[in-house]
């Protein structure tokens, strides 16, 4: 099956990672539903860098990052399991207990900082922060910072889910008003205009 572009309407890629598996138009899509799905997905969420994800996969045995596949959805099913049940409210100290899985994952980072040649007019150098890649389960460790930056600096109250019929996804809504209802307004809000159109031609019959 190929799959289309994934999707990242979330305004948080923590929650976009949740979203790597949805139903935007009725057929369900899993993004990462194998090796393959991971590393594209990952390349599209800038994640990782190209040819990081290149040099993993020609390192990577067969089936390898297949499993690192299945601990990322049993990640993401974990993640949305806390994000639903505090959603619409702000996070409470209480949580933290929860969160055992991501701060253990976190644990395994080897990151560092690295003086670079800066890229713009701001100076000569830049202290850039690099990880070593060193084998395909480091794959999960920039998904566990964008979730955990998510945890850190979101605002649960701002969580919502999307309106639209069948319709799985979330987002942090930062409209002004906080009226966001929809996924995006090309998919769901356009189909609950047409679906309240319909209600309002058939009243009328």
């Amino acid at each position: 099956m190929v799959r289309p572009p994934a999707m990242f309407i979330a305004d948080s890629l923590g929650l976009d990672f949740l979203n790597s598996v949805a139903t935007p138009v009725d057929t369900p899509v899993d993004w990462i539903d194998d090796g393959d799905g991971l590393i594209d997905w990952l390349a599209q969420a800038k994640l990782v860098p190209a040819e990081e994800l290149n040099a993993l996969k020609a390192r990577a045995r067969p089936g390898e990052l297949d499993k690192v596949a299945d601990q990322a959805r049993d990640l993401r099913e974990w993640f949305r399991g806390f994000v639903l049940e505090h959603a619409g409210r702000p996070l409470t100290a209480k949580a933290l207990h929860e969160l055992g899985p991501l701060n253990g994952l976190l644990e395994r980072d080897e990151a560092f900082s690295r003086i670079e040649p800066r890229q713009d007019e701001g100076g000569v150098f830049a202290l850039r922060r690099k990880r070593r890649w060193r084998s395909p389960e480091a794959l999960l460790l920039p998904v566990g910072e964008a979730m955990a930056k998510f945890v850190c600096e979101e605002d649960f109250s701002d969580v919502k889910a999307c309106e639209g019929h069948n319709c799985t996804m979330l987002f942090a809504d930062h409209t002004r008003r906080r009226a966001r209802r929809w996924c995006t307004m090309a998919i769901c809000g356009n189909r609950a205009k047409q679906a309240a159109h319909r209600s309002r031609l058939k009243s009328r019959q």
